[in-house]
Order: C-alpha cells, then sequence, then structure tokens
C-alpha cells in the first residue's frame, strides 16, 4: 500500500490506531505503574487521555492539514500559479524517552503517520511494560511495512541510527542528542530533537507566593520531578524566601500527606541507576525538607534544598527528579547572572503581578516555552509550538505543526503559456534599466 499518497488511508490508519489505544487503555495505565507507580490520575492526564485528544484532533484535521497551500505569486514569474504540496519525508524514525514513555511515543507517530511516512519507532528499555504495550499497539493497528516498534537497548538504538532515515525524531537528554545529531549528520538527515535544560523559576516581590508555591509543588512534582519542563530551580527575591518555603512545605504535605511515600499520587523514579545520581546531588545539610530515600523502592521524597552555591553538583546539570533547590536573589542583574551561567533552557518560568517584569523577563532569555505565572500548562496547547532552542532542542511541534515536521513542504510554480515575456531571456542589451526599474518597483 502507497501511504505517501493516499491520505484516506492515513486516516484509516489513525482512526483504527485511536480504537486500539481505547481497548487498552487500561492495559497502558497499568503498564505505566508497574514501569515506575505512575499514579493512575497522571496516567490518563498527561498520557492516554492527552494521545487520545491529540489523536481525534489529527483525524478530524487531517484532510485539511494535508491539502495544497496556495501563496500569492511573484509578479516576476506573472502569470503564474504557486502552491506548497506538504510531501512525507520516507522513512522516519522515533526514539521515544522513559519519562512519558506512551504520550512520547505515541504522539509523534500519529504525526508522521498524518503526513504520510513509513515509521520505525524506538520505545525506552527503562520501561519495559510500556514498551511491550507499544509493540502491542502497533502490531494490531498498522501493517508491519507502514509502522514498527522494535525493542531493545542502546545497542539497538545504535544499530538504528546507523541506518539512513529520511528523517529522526528524539526525545530525550541533551548528551544522547548529540549523539542522535552526529549520526544523523552523516547522511544529512533532517532532525527534531526534544531534549531539556535547567528551568529557571523566578518570582519577584509582587508574586501571590501562596497560589505560586501550589503550582510549583504540582509542576515539579508531577512524575516525581522526571519532566524536561518541570521548574530545575527557585530564584526568589531575598526579602521573599522564608514565606515561600513555609508555602511550599505545606503544599507538598497537603498534595502527598507527611509521607509521600505512602501516598498513591507520587510516582517513583525510573531504576535505580537514576535513583542513585539523584541521592548524590542531595547534600544533607542543605536540606530544608524532605530528603528521605530507599532505594530499594527507587524513591526519594520531594526534597527542598536551600543552594547557595552555584557551582554544587546539584546546579550543574538537569536534575530531572523530586528535588528542588532555591536560590536567592537581590537584583535583575543577579538574575541574569544565574540564569546565563546555563544554556538556553527548555522552559521558564516567573511569578509575578508585576506586567512589566513579566514582559521584561520573556523578552531578555531565550527559551523553548514558559508559562506567566504558572509552570508545564504550556504543553498543554496544541496550538503553541513545543520545542527547545540551542541545546534544549532543534525544531518544534503538537497539533497542525506536528504534522508540518514530518511533511516537506515542496514549493511548485505551474507557470501559464498563454504569455511569455522576454525579459529574462538573452540577448540581456538594453534590458538592465528596465529590470532595475522593476526589481526597486517591487
Amino acid at each position: 500500500m502507497n501511504y505517501k499518497l493516499n491520505i484516506s488511508s492515513r486516516k484509516e490508519a489513525l482512526i483504527k490506531l485511536l480504537d486500539v489505544i481505547i481497548k487498552h487503555e487500561n492495559e497502558i495505565i497499568q503498564a505505566l505503574y508497574d514501569d515506575f507507580k505512575k499514579p493512575p490520575f497522571e496516567s490518563i492526564a498527561t498520557e492516554t487521555n492527552y494521545v487520545i485528544s491529540e489523536l481525534k484532533d489529527t483525524i478530524k484535521n487531517i484532510g485539511k492539514w494535508s491539502k495544497n497551500k496556495r501563496v500569492f505569486p511573484s509578479i516576476l514569474n506573472f502569470p503564474s500559479t504557486d502552491y506548497i504540496v506538504k510531501e512525507p519525508y520516507g522513512k522516519v524514525l522515533i526514539i521515544a524517552p522513559w519519562n512519558y514513555p506512551f504520550q512520547l511515543a505515541i504522539c509523534p507517530l500519529i504525526a508522521a503517520v498524518a503526513a504520510g511516512n513509513q515509521v520505525v519507532l524506538k520505545p525506552s528499555e527503562l520501561t519495559p511494560r510500556t514498551s511491550a504495550i507499544l509493540f502491542k499497539i502497533a502490531e494490531k493497528a498498522f501493517q508491519h511495512q507502514h509502522v514498527k516498534v522494535i525493542e531493545g537497548g542502546v545497542e539497538t538504538a545504535q544499530k538504528l541510527l546507523a541506518q539512513r532515515w529520511d528523517y529522526i525524531f528524539f526525545t530525550g537528554s541533551v548528551a544522547v542528542g548529540k549523539i542522535v545529531a552526529k549520526a544523523a549528520a552523516e547522511h544529512l538527515t533532517p532532525v527534531t530533537l526534544e531534549l531539556g535544560g535547567k528551568n529557571p523559576c523566578i518570582i519577584d516581590e509582587t508574586a501571590n507566593l501562596k497560589l505560586a508555591a501550589k503550582r510549583i509543588v504540582w509542576g515539579k512534582f508531577l512524575n516525581a520531578g522526571q519532566t524536561c519542563i518541570a521548574p530545575d530551580y527557585i530564584l526568589i527575591q531575598e526579602d521573599m524566601k522564608s514565606h515561600f518555603v513555609e508555602f511550599l512545605k505545606k503544599e507538598i504535605t497537603k498534595a502527598y500527606g507527611k509521607n509521600p511515600k505512602e501516598s498513591p499520587d507520587f510516582a517513583r523514579i525510573v531504576n535505580e541507576k537514576n535513583c542513585i545520581r539523584l541521592m548524590g546531588l542531595i547534600e544533607p545539610e542543605k536540606v530544608i525538607f524532605g530528603g528521605e530515600t530507599d532505594i530499594e523502592d527507587c524513591y526519594i521524597s520531594p526534597t527542598l534544598i536551600e543552594e547557595n552555591s552555584l557551582e554544587s553538583l546539584l546546579m550543574e546539570e538537569e536534575i530531572f527528579g523530586p528535588i528542588l533547590p532555591i536560590i536567592t536573589y537581590k537584583d535583575e542583574k543577579e538574575i541574569t547572572q544565574t540564569i546565563s551561567r546555563y544554556e538556553k533552557p527548555l522552559a521558564l518560568y516567573v511569578f509575578t503581578d508585576d506586567r512589566k517584569f513579566a514582559r521584561k523577563i520573556v523578552t531578555n532569555f531565550s527559551f523553548g516555552g514558559g508559562c506567566i505565572n504558572d509552570t508545564v500548562i504550556h504543553f498543554a496547547n496544541k496550538r503553541l509550538p513545543f520545542g527547545g532552542v540551542g541545546h534544549s532542542g532543534i525544531g518544534a511541534y503538537h497539533g497542525k505543526l506536528s504534522f508540518d515536521t514530518f511533511s516537506h513542504q515542496k514549493g511548485i510554480v505551474k507557470k501559464a503559456n498563454w504569455l511569455d515575456l522576454e525579459l529574462r531571456y538573452a540577448p540581456y542589451e538594453k534590458k538592465i534599466d528596465t529590470l532595475k526599474k522593476i526589481l526597486n518597483w517591487l
């Protein structure tokens, strides 16, 4: 079957995928829990329901998105009809991460299929039960020559990257993103890299501290902090710190109880290796709340750190766990000095009632996307592009932009034959002045 040209076959495949996912939703939720005790509410909100919504939107709009787009022709080509053809790249490789192992595998897959590509999906080996259900879903929803899920570890990923692809879509760490980019460069393969970074969360003296604490606790400790757009560190005006810390403590206790380990709403670290890494970042003398760990359960409690040094291990790279360092600043100059130490982040958050300050922060710093007076929620709007800049990523997707990401935009000029102006043809003698006049007029 030629998926490249047949829009109806793409739509049928997506409808079948939707049906399969809905029928297996409980299995998906259970797989996520088995992999790292992801709470069912979070699995529905950030994984299955998000994917189902994305699928329905794509099915509804695929006909409109795939149509040729007319553009205004250049007078230099008069008379002509100019338009853009959206063409699939061809064979696409999608490498998915472990932190949102269902959503971040299926959403790019939906877009790649909608755009007419053949797809190989490599799920994360760190979430084996979710990987297995992804394989099962693909087997039921697609023909093998259309979509194939290949399970395996690092060696499998290396073998896949060694092959030639027409497009590669990768979500994961900056370090692995560089490996993917290097492999893609061997064949000049275009890529989308969805990476991460140290996402700052700025709080000034005008902020509603109680509400800010509530929203930050949710955004930071969702998925046990294993979210690429989670706040990585707090930058708070020094006079507000003590009050804010108390609000944070209350909100953590309100959300997860006095012992978050017993809470059904708090996930675990994905594996022992990552748990050990995170434990190594906690300096006991800096802990102002939490700090409890259990390596056998891959558990690290929601932890607040009073951080006075930007040279600490905690501040070297993205944390990607339930540890939140709190740093103070005196003035805007110190905000700039701190944020500028790091590569451009995937997200930035600012809590303030000062519109001028908010506008200045959004304008002066380069970052993938973010929120004013909230965290993480920009991800939920399919009309906003989601992606990084610099070290936090290349390219963006979500909604229609996802379809466009997996489509080559091919420009076409259809020239009419009823008139053929002589200006462009040699000999050029005595035509230069006329050409200049036309160009200046344009």
